[in-house]
């Protein structure tokens, strides 16, 4: 049996955290440390993986909506050999798909062909429909939050959708844009302590991605921190923090709702010279 996939829902409850930048760094920093990454960009009608990586893909996820194309199709590599699975921007009707369309969409994986390590799983933020879905058939949920009120309440309704309607009980917290680790474990701790007050769930502390001067400049030239600025406070803050990604337990099984990536980002043709002949029926 090949080896499992590590999936990872990257999610905010606000807009405006950071979420997507961290994705893409994440995604960086994985692959400068050797592991094949895939980065999905979950955020179906508002996408912008693309843009922070400098990319101008020809097809994305609309198109495989519509039965225009498979995955592999609209597949891109960008920088550091990262595979990009590109969504659309401004587009409605990718905002709007039902849950059986989201379905469809993830079921759509087990045609990959690509050997990967790591597929990150950029969501939109909020609870709409979609994210819920993505983030149910991850194996681990990552929730970006930074130092404004808003961000934590909206965290923590995030984090009580997910696990008392959907059965989501374990969380990893992240803090961006803050001053320092010390600013980042607070904010943890309080989203700690509310969520122990009135939730059972368990939330274990990621890391910190302080604000970093550099890494506003990487953005503003389309390249990922860690590339762009390796030096820099934040570069270090995000390869830690992927260091401390490689280090989660492998998965050994499938389980939950739509645990399709364990599954079925498994290469086939391995799956194949692995299983058991067929056994004769009896007469």
């Amino acid at each position: 049996m090949p080896d499992a996939v590590r999936v990872i829902a990257v999610a905010s409850g606000k807009g405006g955290v950071g979420k997507t930048n961290v994705s893409v760094n994440l995604a960086a920093a994985l692959a400068l440390a050797g592991q094949r990454v895939m980065l999905m960009d979950a955020d179906l009608g508002l996408a912008n993986v693309d843009v922070l990586l400098g990319l101008e893909p020809s097809f994305d996820l609309q198109h495989v909506i519509a039965g225009e194309k498979n995955l592999d199709d609209i597949i891109i590599e960008g920088p550091l050999g990262i595979h990009v699975v590109p969504a659309s921007s401004g587009i409605e009707r990718m905002a709007e798909l039902t849950s059986v369309e989201h379905g469809s969409l993830i079921s759509a994986f087990s045609e990959l062909k690509q050997p990967i390590d790591v597929l990150l799983v950029d969501t939109a933020a909020g609870i709409a429909d979609g994210v819920v879905s993505f983030a149910k058939a991850c194996q681990e949920v990552v929730v970006v939050v930074c130092d404004e009120p808003t961000s934590l309440t909206d965290a923590y309704a995030l984090i009580k959708v997910l696990s008392m309607r959907h059965g989501i009980k374990q969380f990893q917290i992240l803090a961006n844009m803050v001053r320092d680790e010390s600013q980042g474990m607070n904010l943890y701790e309080k989203l700690l302590n509310t969520t122990d007050r009135f939730l059972e769930v368990g939330l274990k502390y990621l890391g910190t991605v302080p604000f970093d001067e550099q890494l506003r400049r990487a953005v503003q030239s389309q390249k990922a921190v860690v590339d762009a600025y390796p030096r820099s406070p934040a570069s270090k803050a995000l390869v830690k923090i992927s260091e401390k990604i490689s280090r989660w337990p492998m998965p050994d099984q499938a389980n939950g709702y739509l645990q399709f990536f364990v599954e079925r980002l498994l290469a086939a043709s391995a799956s194949a010279t692995n299983a058991p002949p067929a056994e004769a029926e009896s007469p």
